[in-house]
């Protein structure tokens, strides 16, 4: 019999439900993958797009002194403008002041520049009362610093709907007088030296988790099974504990007048006068992360050393190997995969850690994350902290392909 006239009980063809069949079983999957698909849209795609936006975007200028914006085009940026500017200027500040939106400008301009939010809202209330011009006069009587091209210039650079000027303050760089990059002062750097020391921080704290998770892993792996499971019960512990009691016991740990500080003078180990600080500094904050990502170290360490034959070890010992060298050739290679998952996890979550640098680090052991929450919260300098936050998204994705290049993320082992 012809294949093409072979029919279901129902007489439809079998080529025709076999087609239908394999669509139910397509939309069944997209069903399924859908609400993870809207999870990770909503809150990861979206907010990212959202931040990579906010870091070029500069509509301030544009849409709230148009008339500004558009009459400096004509401007060359030599001396000070003509009367069509400062026209133009006095009405959108006049306009601005009634309408309660110069703010917006005044608060967009002096992060580019110290004093412009105290210039543009005095000249604004004032700009209020005029009736007529020459306009010129009126502003440069109203606060000597109009005088300075400078002002005019900044104020022409940032009429430009997008902008790049977040991206040079997180670098510590920033527009000069010509409009060239220059970088900025020395008193005025801190972005970077904060990036440096956010991925060094990182770097050691992963290190350390190696060192002291890598011989309790190795425990956990070799320990018969009851005493396995009781260690892995320590191990996860603190994961039944909040991360805020967790740092805060370690200040009641760590500070002058602490457990640990009182353990040594109580030992003699220093004397009462010459206390160690190990708190609000880089110490505490290595210390307390450290305990607190330890067990993300031990966890892809211990899933991987479970899978690894003890026959391996017997075999090598049995073939005149030490101990050691049956270790370091016969059984360290093998756990470099969970090695390599463990680091790029305690990594990657170091890098983005607030809470505790925040409570135990002090002015030095703060990270690059607790001034991404400074601008969001108190200076409201949102551009400038998703032009950070973008930086840093780029700085781990950059150590994610270095990791892939070198050791291959298929050879990354999680369980």
């Amino acid at each position: 019999m012809n294949s093409t006239n072979l029919t279901t009980a129902d007489g439809v063809p079998l080529k025709t439900s076999l087609r239908r069949a394999q669509r139910r079983h397509r939309l069944k999957a997209v069903l399924l993958v859908t609400p993870l698909f809207a999870f990770l849209l909503v809150a990861f795609v979206l907010p990212i797009m959202d931040m990579l936006t906010r870091s070029v975007d500069n509509p301030e200028v544009i849409t709230y002194m148009p008339q500004t914006a558009e009459a400096l085009i004509a401007w060359n940026g030599d001396g000070l403008p003509g009367e069509a500017v400062f026209a133009a200027a006095a009405h959108d500040l006049a306009k601005g002041s009634r309408e309660r939106t110069i703010g917006h400008v005044a608060s967009r301009l002096n992060y580019e520049k110290g004093g412009m939010r105290s210039l543009v809202m005095k000249t604004a209330r004032k700009a209020k009362k005029w009736e007529s011009g020459p306009y010129r006069e009126l502003i440069l009587a109203a606060d000597k610093r109009w005088r300075e091209p400078d002002v005019w210039l900044l104020i022409k650079r940032q009429s430009a709907p997008y902008t790049l000027s977040y991206f040079l303050s997180a670098l510590d760089l920033r527009h000069g007088s010509d409009g060239s990059i220059e970088s900025k002062p020395a008193h005025m750097k801190i972005y970077v030296d904060l990036f440096m020391r956010t991925l060094w921080m990182s770097a050691l704290i992963t290190a350390l988790c190696l060192l002291l998770g890598y011989p309790v892993a190795f425990l956990l792996a070799t320990l018969p099974m009851r005493q396995a499971n009781l260690l892995m019960i320590l191990v996860l512990l603190p994961f039944w504990t909040s991360m805020l009691v967790r740092t805060t016991t370690w200040i009641a740990i760590l500070q002058s007048q602490g457990v640990l500080n009182d353990l040594f003078v109580w030992t003699g180990l220093i004397d009462d006068a010459n206390r160690i600080q190990m708190i609000y500094n880089k110490t505490g904050t290595i210390i307390a992360m450290t305990h607190i990502l330890l067990p993300f170290m031990i966890l892809p360490l211990y899933s991987v050393m479970k899978t690894i034959p003890p026959s391996y070890m017997r075999a090598a010992r049995s073939m005149g190997a030490t101990a050691f060298t049956a270790f370091r050739r016969v059984y360290f290679p093998q756990t470099l995969t969970g090695i390599g998952a463990g680091s790029i996890l305690v990594f990657i979550l170091s890098i983005g850690y607030y809470i505790t640098p925040a409570l135990v680090g002090g002015q030095s052991g703060r990270f690059i994350t607790n001034f991404i929450a400074y601008h969001m919260q108190q200076s409201l300098n949102w551009g400038l902290a998703a032009a950070i936050g973008s930086l840093l998204l780029g700085v781990v994705i950059a150590l994610y392909m270095l990791y892939n290049r070198l050791i291959g993320i298929d050879n990354m082992k999680l369980g």
